[in-house]
């Protein structure tokens, strides 16, 4: 899977054999980095957009849905989320949601590109919105992975906002069963953990993979799927809990903590129907498996 810049158009591969082309307006930045390639551009349509080493990994216009997604049913589900770890994330949308909870004490993001950081601080600024300098967050540049062998802090949450499990080499290693063993001890004792998943339906054996190594780790296992535009496909979900089950809460317990932890006005997507829809969407396959 690739992308590349040819002329004014991005032609975008969001499967082995199928393509989209989105024309580019103005290109932003584009540099190597120590770990990817990086190109950020405004695309006709789309807004500002984050491309690493050929994938589009957030475009302004749908940015929110896939990030409010990621954040929100585990966030809602924890009964107080105070401590917070994500891994990626490197355009701060992700600790942005986080952040928005009055519940929550601090969020340590953990990225193993600086460089990317640095880049997403200053020309991604409607993605992030300042969040970078929030006083509860923590900024460590470090390999996932190698954080959460070292770490003896517990969370609450734990949030992998990673680019796809069939993309680059980067994030490889952190959807392996391995990894989700080093997420379980990391968490508390009631703690849940989400990663997003690629595509179910485009790269059916690839994301089996991932779920597999999480139903091997997970007592409660949860499928979801939501459309993104600017990829081209329903992105998958799934949220690993020791305790909690986000597929059981009633729409009148999500809008009582959506108010009290002071969130459901800075929503664009989520909300109490939203949960109740995701939590029971089929999953889009391209075989008979249910």
């Amino acid at each position: 899977m690739s992308s590349e810049i040819l002329g004014l158009s991005i032609i975008q591969s969001f499967s082995p054999r199928d393509y989209m082309i989105i024309k580019v307006e103005s290109v932003v930045a584009i540099t190597k980095t120590k770990y990817q390639e990086v190109i950020i551009a405004d695309l006709k349509g789309y807004g500002r957009a984050l491309v690493l080493d050929g994938l589009i990994q957030s475009t302004e216009i749908d940015e929110y849905v896939y990030h409010e997604s990621l954040v929100h049913p585990v966030m809602i589900t924890h009964p107080n989320p105070e401590k917070i770890l994500i891994i990626g994330g490197g355009e701060g949308a992700t600790l942005r949601e986080v952040l928005r909870y009055n519940t929550v004490k601090k969020v340590v993001m953990v990225d193993i590109d600086g460089e990317l950081i640095e880049l997403c601080k200053k020309h991604l600024k409607s993605y992030h919105q300042g969040a970078f300098d929030d006083p509860r967050a923590e900024i460590v540049i470090m390999d996932g992975r190698e954080y959460v062998e070292k770490s003896h802090e517990k969370f609450d949450v734990v949030i992998l906002d990673l680019t796809d499990p069939y993309g680059p080499e980067i994030s490889k290693a952190l959807y392996s069963q391995e990894f989700y063993e080093k997420i379980f001890r990391v968490l508390k004792d009631d703690g849940l953990m989400v990663t997003q998943a690629g595509s179910s339906f485009y790269f059916e054996k690839v994301y089996d993979y991932v779920l597999n190594n999480i139903k091997k780790v997970f007592p409660i296992i949860i499928e979801y799927n939501v459309w993104i535009p600017s990829f081209g496909y329903a992105c998958n979900f799934i949220i690993g809990s020791k305790k909690y089950n986000p597929k059981i809460l009633s729409a009148n317990e999500i809008e009582e903590r959506l108010k009290k932890r002071d969130v459901k006005d800075k929503l664009r997507f989520y909300s109490s129907t939203t949960h109740i829809s995701l939590m029971h969407m089929p999953i889009y396959r391209p075989s008979n498996k249910r």
